[in-house]
């Protein structure tokens, strides 16, 4: 106490304070940083490729799902509305070209369709008015070639005797099917009409879908693209407008072939004397729609009214130039008709026909290839690997309006 007060008046300074030591902080331990990059380092590269394809294929795949099964919950709209754009691919040219006549728009489009309407409705009535007349020809004929076929076969190494088809029962038991499936034969024709209802339904749509993409298809088509970023329309539309002619050319081209079967078929079978021949052509002609199988699949229907018509032997026939006429259709038609421009492997046409039955029946076989031909196309330009001759095919003429 004593020195501070003497050092507070100046009697004695206070002894120096010496400095507490510094503290001395622990080194900080250094922290492993380990980036990304070293991880794609310890990856090798083959499994980076394939695990990249393999979460994009699963995008891809869950939205093609997703959009299968919305397609699937609406076909009853989907379905006319595709009926009706591969009938504008069809038709449209004919439209415009009346449009080139000087005829007003609207007017051109009632022409079109009421021109396509009538070509249709005169070929299913002389198909109808065929089958009409000669039904009661060919039911003779028919139970003529049944009974040559079980007369052969009794006398056939497998020896069947004619109690094995037991003629007797037959009515009996088509009376007593028939009473006892009542109910279900009820429920078949509740099931018939509504599909019925269901059918008119589509057709009114399919038509007037029709009748809006002849008149301002193109109207439609600057609308929808508006949903795209405003940097991609351009583009878009380039490769849009490709895929419409590859559409339009390969609908036409198809359209050509299946005629060509069906004129094959329609002389094959009038020169064998097989009844019901424009219903046998008209059905040839319709398959033909479906690629590489369908023509052939609906050829064997004339196989099948040659043998139990007019024997084996004609059926044989019948046979052969179903054959040659498939030959004809893929070895000269296709490539000459559709040529390079739309051209698709026949592996993945089978496997997209395949894939159609599967999702959509008869309906999605008819549709798949022809939307297979403008997807082809549309990727095609926007990866940058179309065909220069088709790019100069498809150039529009200055001023041209592109529809």
């Amino acid at each position: 106490m004593n020195r501070v007060v003497d050092a507070v008046f100046g009697r004695r300074p206070l002894p120096a304070v010496e400095p507490a030591p510094p503290v001395v902080e622990p080194a900080q331990a250094e922290v492993a940083t380990t980036t990304t990059a070293d991880f794609d380092r310890a990856v090798p590269r083959g499994l980076q490729v394939a695990a990249s394809w393999a979460w994009r294929l699963i995008v891809v795949g869950a939205l093609v799902y997703f959009l299968s099964r919305v397609a699937g919950y609406l076909s009853e709209v989907v379905i006319p509305v595709a009926i009706a754009i591969l009938l504008t691919a069809l038709l449209a040219p004919v439209a415009r070209r009346l449009r080139r006549w000087g005829v007003p728009g609207g007017l051109a489009t009632a022409i079109t369709v009421l021109g396509g309407i009538a070509v249709i409705a005169g070929g299913l009535t002389l198909i109808v008015n065929s089958i009409v007349n000669q039904a009661s020809e060919l039911s003779t004929q028919v139970v003529a070639g049944f009974n040559s076929v079980v007369a052969y076969l009794e006398r056939s190494p497998l020896g069947l005797s004619s109690d094995f088809f037991q003629y007797d029962q037959l009515v009996t038991r088509l009376q007593s099917f028939l009473s006892d499936s009542q109910g279900a034969i009820a429920t078949y024709a509740a099931e018939i009409g509504a599909q019925v209802g269901h059918f008119l339904a589509g057709l009114a749509i399919a038509l007037f879908s029709l009748i809006f993409f002849l008149h301002d298809g193109r109207g439609i088509w600057t609308f929808l693209l508006r949903f795209f970023p405003a940097q991609t329309r351009d583009r878009v539309d380039q490769a849009s407008v490709r895929g419409w002619h590859a559409l339009s050319h390969y609908v036409r081209a198809t359209v050509i072939v299946a005629l060509v079967d069906g004129i094959g078929i329609l002389i094959g079978a009038l020169a064998l004397g097989l009844p019901v021949a424009p219903a046998l052509a008209a059905l040839v002609f319709l398959g033909a729609f479906i690629p590489i199988i369908g023509a052939f699949v609906s050829g064997f229907a004339a196989v099948a009214v040659a043998l139990v018509a007019v024997g084996w032997v004609k059926a044989l026939i019948m046979l052969g130039i179903i054959i040659a006429v498939m030959q004809v259709e893929g070895h000269i038609l296709q490539p000459f008709i559709l040529g390079r421009a739309v051209k698709l492997h026949p592996l993945a046409v089978v496997l997209a026909i395949a894939a159609g039955l599967v999702v959509a029946g008869i309906v999605g076989a008819l549709l798949v290839v022809p939307m297979l031909a403008f997807v082809k196309t549309f990727v095609e330009y926007l990866n940058g690997t179309h065909e220069p001759q088709l790019a100069r095919a498809l150039r529009w003429p200055a001023g041209q309006r592109r529809g």
